[in-house]
């Protein structure tokens, strides 16, 4: 995989754009052009930032130490049904707490899918919905999934997610304690869960968007929130949700990783940032045993 310090730095803000659905591949590859060398090279270096799922896995689909399956949830005020992937410790005696993991703007890639199993071997019912089920499923190609995401009813992506929850805290496996992972869009939507579910123990958002001022006050679980320092666009919101947050009593902790982009905890992506993602997810694993347990 390539090196962060090998990206031209006027790369990641470009990256994250169309990461994010403003720039279109060709506006990506003009611009990138401009200070890479020349068409050839901003496309090698498009190449470069995209994911390689196979490099950075971590737990295989068939780890004999899990049991996995697809599982679907009925989502009444959203798109009528979600589904996607759910991983547990193979022959856990009794129900676990649950752990609902949210995908980026992508939909559940075999990224997420991975996570999903790396939370359910620290011995918890990890489930990963997909919200680009009304449009079927995660394509497996990074370009189409984003294409179909942009065609997503935004409220109504949003209730599928909180469905899950919901189906989750339900599930015969689990013991009706739950908490959420999200990461970019999914972080949002951790957030976002954390304000309509008052039973939900725990939300940990990675670099996302915030919810609605007003509906803060909602929020019952505790928060550990992982920000990027280099990310402008998302770190913009943080001095109002921490106003609000202050405001209605909420227990909450924000951890910023110095020299780190957007993604950082994205192992298939140059921009992951080993030291400050391992430090991230023991925190947030801490954070699970301690409001799960």
């Amino acid at each position: 995989m390539t090196h962060p310090t090998d990206i031209p730095s006027q790369a990641w803000p470009l990256f994250d754009r169309y990461v994010h659905g403003e720039l279109s591949r060709r506006g990506f590859l003009e611009q990138a052009a401009t200070f890479s060398g020349g068409p050839a090279a901003a496309a090698a270096l498009l190449a470069a930032l995209c994911p390689d799922f196979a490099a950075a896995q971590q737990v295989k689909p068939d780890d004999v130490r899990l049991a996995t399956r697809r599982q679907a949830f009925e989502s009444p005020l959203g798109n009528g049904q979600v589904q996607g992937y759910l991983a547990k410790p193979a022959g856990a005696a009794g129900k676990l707490p649950a752990v609902l993991v949210v995908h980026e703007n992508r939909g559940l890639n075999p990224h997420i899918e991975d996570i999903a199993r790396r939370v359910a071997l620290a011995g918890y019912v990890a489930y990963a919905p997909d919200a680009l089920t009304p449009l079927g499923g995660y394509p497996g190609n990074e370009d189409e999934a984003r294409a179909l995401f942009a065609k997503l009813d935004p409220a109504k992506a949003r209730a599928d997610i909180v469905a899950a929850a919901r189906g989750l805290l339900a599930l015969q496996d689990a013991n009706g304690k739950l908490g959420v992972v999200g990461f970019c869009w999914g972080g949002s939507l951790a957030n976002h869960v954390a304000t309509q579910l008052p039973d939900l123990a725990v939300a940990v958002p990675f670099y996302g968007g915030v919810p609605a001022v007003e509906d803060v006050p909602r929020i019952k679980a505790r928060l550990l929130l992982h920000y990027a320092a280099n990310d402008e666009r998302t770190n913009a919101a943080w001095p109002a949700y921490e106003a609000a947050l202050k405001a209605a009593g909420v227990r909450y902790e924000r951890f910023s990783y110095p020299g780190t982009q957007h993604g950082f905890n994205n192992d298939t992506t140059p921009r992951y940032d080993p030291a400050a993602a391992q430090l991230a997810w023991e925190r947030t694993l801490a954070v699970f045993r301690a409001t799960l347990s």
